[in-house]
């Protein structure tokens, strides 16, 4: 996490007060571990460090904890089959994350799944705090600038430098403080109750899985006909398995945007993948593998080529009408949630999602001049994530501008 917005007048913390523990890497150490954290008390601080975009997934190459008794533990995920145990001892415990969404999913996976949480970075946004990064936090409530020189370094790397140990140790050293302040706070400013609903949802966050995941290539809006987009799926299903078969990441075997440049022309040799303009070209043995699937996708018939829009859209289909209506709609949809979230002094995201605002007004560009359905609005919230806090404050506002669209007197 950048330091870049933290005065850089305050006294630097370059390690825990405790200083820096050895990693755990064997059973021993581990049970010691699932011990200290079993006669700990109170909350246990937490968070996880990823060796995004160099190995493939995003699973933790190591975890850090602390909590009030135990002191800070740095584990190693690498170095055992499952983390259930100490997933087990921390089941009662309220967990303290910062973007709780970013880490909870490798703990997952590593056998570690929260019960309770307290998301340090949706307190300070329901707090509407001008910046909310873990570091720019901790310099203004707790007056100290943390090390983060580390920020982007490969953690699947064996052994970990006592340096970089250091930087993701003073990630927990004062999450437990921080969150205490920012409880207080919250109790203040009357928004500790949204702020159970957040973390109650935060609680359950799991990754979007996607049915036809190659659609999340980066630049694929420029593929307008059927038989490139095929051309694509085939290329990240060969990349895909070439990735995860070598762990690295998929971006290492051929970039996105290489892959939909390759797709947009007739391909006439593996070699011309290998003067694509830019990075992230293949090798000539992934080229050859990837021309391949080039040439059985141009095999295939027509109709076995993924249709241009991506059937899990979940907005309708619109004419031009209606989309000027939705786009109408939108515009007065916006207005109300920003003049409501500037009454609750939240940022407008948090009031509703923007995504559900976008697609319930294209909902109510269909047509139609009966009133909006208020239980119908709230239905589609709710099933679509939105807290209980959410959608008593949208929902209403969200329905009076389908009125006046509508026409529809009060």
């Amino acid at each position: 996490m950048s330091s870049s917005d933290v005065d850089p007048n305050l006294p630097l913390l370059d390690e825990p007060a405790g200083g820096v523990p050895e990693v755990i890497s064997t059973p021993k150490a581990l049970a010691d571990a699932v011990a200290a954290l079993e006669a700990g008390t109170g909350p246990v601080a937490v968070d996880a460090e990823r060796a995004s975009g160099i190995r493939y997934g995003s699973r933790a190459f190591l975890i850090q904890l602390k909590r009030a008794g135990t002191g800070i533990l740095l584990l190693d995920p690498e170095a055992f089959d499952s983390l259930e145990p100490v997933g087990r001892a921390m089941q009662d415990a309220e967990w303290i994350l910062h973007a709780s969404s970013q880490d909870l999913p490798c703990l997952a996976e590593a056998g570690m799944v929260p019960t309770r949480v307290f998301d340090t970075e949706i307190a300070a946004r329901l707090l509407n705090e001008p910046k909310f990064g873990l570091a720019s936090l901790i310099g203004a409530h707790l007056g100290v600038r943390l090390a983060k020189e580390h920020s982007y370094v490969d953690w699947s790397q064996r052994p970990l430098p006592h340096d970089w140990l250091a930087y993701a140790a003073l990630d927990v050293e004062l999450l437990i403080e921080l969150r205490d302040i920012l409880e207080q706070k919250l109790r203040e400013a009357d928004k500790w109750e949204i702020a159970q609903q957040e973390f109650a949802h935060a609680a359950l966050f799991t990754p979007k899985v996607y049915p036809e995941p190659w659609r999340r290539v980066h630049g694929l809006g420029a593929i307008k006909n059927r038989r490139g987009l095929g051309r694509v799926r085939a290329m990240w299903a060969v990349r895909d398995d070439i990735a995860e078969e070598r762990d690295v990441a998929p971006g290492r075997i051929i970039a996105d945007r290489a892959m939909v440049q390759a797709a947009g022309t007739q391909l006439r040799s593996s070699k011309e993948l290998l003067r694509l303009p830019g990075r992230g070209r293949p090798t000539p043995a992934d080229a050859r593998e990837l021309f391949s699937a080039v040439q059985a996708c141009n095999r295939l018939p027509e109709d076995m080529m993924p249709t241009v829009r991506d059937p899990q859209k979940s907005t309708p289909r619109l004419t031009r009408q209606q989309r000027d209506a939705a786009k109408d709609i939108l515009t007065h949809m916006k207005s109300a949630v920003n003049a409501r979230a500037e009454e609750l002094d939240v940022p407008h995201d948090l009031l509703i999602t923007p995504a559900l605002v976008r697609e319930l007004a294209s909902r109510a560009a269909l047509g139609g001049d009966h009133p909006a359905d208020v239980d119908a609005v709230e239905d589609f919230l709710r099933e679509r994530g939105a807290r209980e806090w959410q959608i008593a404050e949208a929902a209403p506002l969200l329905c009076r501008v389908i009125d006046q669209h509508r026409g529809v007197r009060a």
